[in-house]
């Protein structure tokens, strides 16, 4: 009987351990956003880069925006900074909205600051 128990626990261990894990990459990668490109203008409300990627909301039309921009080293790659996205700036972001209907998520493809494209998927084809 202890060994049945034990096979039920890891059998359910390795079972939540592969959805954890198929969460994780449906959300980090393209899947849950639309394939359809969406392009938005807003101002920059707050910004927090760092890992898995970073996150920028912005205000469109009094309604707030999540956009996520790249990882570190993609942001980097690009020249993408905090300082440039300050409070306040104005922002024009390409990419993919979420699938989920009315939740205000992006992920960005390209940024427009002041006129300079942020390419942060150069080779992605959408």
């Amino acid at each position: 009987m202890p060994q049945l128990r034990f096979a039920y626990l890891v059998c359910f261990a390795v079972l939540a351990a592969f959805l954890a894990a198929s969460a994780a990459q449906a959300h980090h990668g393209w899947a849950w956003a639309t394939d359809e490109e969406f392009e938005i203008t807003g101002v920059i409300q707050s910004v927090r880069l760092g890992n898995p990627h970073g996150e920028v909301t912005i205000s469109v039309d009094g309604e707030d925006w999540v956009v996520e921009v790249g990882q570190p080293w993609r942001n980097d790659r690009v020249g993408l900074t905090k300082e440039m996205l300050s409070q306040g700036r104005e922002i024009t972001v390409h990419g993919h909205r979420s699938a989920r209907e009315g939740e205000r998520l992006v992920k960005a493809e390209r940024v427009v600051i002041d006129g300079k494209d942020y390419d942060l998927y150069p080779g992605r084809k959408s």
